[in-house]
């Protein structure tokens, strides 16, 4: 083998494993970067034990309101585990409503998908130490062009055991609370 030989030998050889290295390299970011942000305060530890309540919520419910009606609603995790999907059928006849909860780096957030046409992000704002209770208050929403346009301004979940919990919506509009009500929730067997 001639020096020159030799040295495309080497040189192809040193680019092979620079190549993989930086491929490794790059697979650790991507990796690391996929991973969950790991809560680095009180509130962001209460935020994930108050999700991992809320996925416990999978399944078939039926709400009983104090405004008299009633609805079926279903809870479902999709994107790995990552979101808890509401759906709300016929609290509103033949309409369905969405809300969806995730985290927003450290942050549990609730997008409401509501009959109102626009889209409330509500944010976690109060947890109960033994994980009976989680507040969500209003930070922004989509088509509303000021925070006076009626929305859901406010939630509280109330989990009494495994197959009940109740909701206290809260409704803004004007610069005030307009009304509440409460849904009595009981897991469909």
């Amino acid at each position: 083998m001639t020096l020159n030989a030799l040295n495309v030998s080497q040189r192809k050889t040193r680019l092979a494993v620079s190549l993989a290295t930086t491929i490794l390299f790059l697979m650790s970011i991507a990796r690391a970067s996929s991973q969950p942000a790991q809560p680095n305060n009180v509130a962001a530890k209460s935020a994930v034990i108050a999700f991992e309540r809320l996925k416990k919520l999978e399944g078939k419910w039926k709400g009983r309101s104090t405004r008299g009606w009633e609805e079926t609603i279903v809870y479902r995790t999709i994107a790995g585990g990552s979101v808890l999907v509401e759906e709300s059928l016929d609290a509103h006849p033949k309409e369905t409503m969405m809300t969806m909860f995730h985290f927003d780096v450290d942050r549990l957030i609730l997008t409401h998908y509501c009959i109102a046409k626009n889209q409330p992000r509500l944010v976690a704002t109060s947890f109960a130490e033994d994980g009976s209770s989680i507040t969500f208050t209003f930070q922004d929403g989509t088509n509303l062009p000021d925070r006076d346009r009626g929305h859901m301004d406010k939630v509280v979940f109330q989990f009494i055991d495994d197959d009940h919990f109740s909701s206290q919506w809260t409704w803004y509009q004007n610069g005030e609370e307009k009304w509440m009500e409460e849904i009595k929730h009981e897991r469909i067997k």
